[in-house]
């Protein structure tokens, strides 16, 4: 008999794809510097991304708790989260790693980190987004297809 599992088969947890992804930026630049001056105000970008990022993030939790559902994506989903940052974009947590990541990698002058975004991007989107997609559009057909239409994956 097989088990019906209520939740998104992803292949990695989201956390541990950015922290994998920040590493591999770090061993990079320690193995393969390059030899670029990164100006100040790219060094205040980053952590202006850092701090958008952030936003993000309590904008999706604070989402995500009022309307009582999981931010596990191993975990059983209840409802769409449609309203509040989810208005803009299907991912704001995911958004927000991506400034978070891009934005500590500026600050701290490490050119790899943002070379690599569209791995991240890539590697998010098929070790991640698609698995969930597909669990949400088995789970809620065509309430979530609809708001899937009207909202971008990530802006």
């Amino acid at each position: 008999m097989t088990e019906h599992k209520d939740h998104a088969d992803v292949k990695i947890h989201p956390p541990v794809l950015t922290l994998l992804h920040i590493t591999v930026a770090y061993l990079l630049a320690w193995l393969m510097p390059i030899p670029l001056v990164v100006p100040n105000i790219l060094r205040f970008i980053g952590f202006g991304l850092v701090v958008i990022g952030i936003i993000f993030a309590g904008a999706a939790f604070y989402a995500f708790n009022k309307a009582r559902t999981t931010l596990d994506p191993h975990g059983s989903v209840s409802t769409i989260v449609s309203d509040g940052v989810y208005r803009f974009t299907r991912n704001p947590i995911y958004l927000a790693f991506l400034f978070m990541l891009i934005g500590f990698l500026l600050y701290d002058k490490s050119y790899w980190g943002v070379l690599l975004v569209p791995v991240f991007v890539f590697a998010m989107n098929r070790l991640v987004i698609q698995h969930e997609e597909a669990y949400l559009e088995k789970k809620f057909g065509d309430v979530y297809n609809s708001y899937k239409s009207r909202v971008r994956r990530w802006l």
